[in-house]
């Protein structure tokens, strides 16, 4: 199993229950601050992933990345940050509204 394999299903769960979210209200709202999220989170995790990888906290066996790299860090490590910050918001708007009693 190679780590692109392993990133597959996460990323199509996303797209789905994103594009599922379209129907609630505040969607295009919804989208502006995931991506502004999905930019904070990829750039924490670019300067995070490759300060512990230099540092040798953690490594990665070459024959399960896809060889793409942003710095040190396999491009897969960018995907579930990707997906939190545009999956997250979506569950919540398709998740049934609280009523305060």
């Amino acid at each position: 199993m190679t780590y692109p394999l392993l990133v597959i299903p996460f990323v199509l769960v996303t797209a789905i229950v994103t594009a599922w979210s379209a129907r609630r209200p505040g969607f295009g709202r919804r989208m502006r601050a995931s991506l502004i999220a999905a930019v904070v989170l990829l750039l924490l995790t670019a300067v995070f992933d490759n300060l512990m990888i230099a540092l040798d906290l953690f490594t990665y066996p070459e024959q399960h990345l896809s060889g793409i790299r942003i710095g040190l860090a396999p491009i897969e490590d960018f995907s579930y940050p990707l997906c939190a910050a545009f999956g997250v918001p979506a569950v919540a708007a398709l998740l049934p509204a609280r009523r305060n009693s």
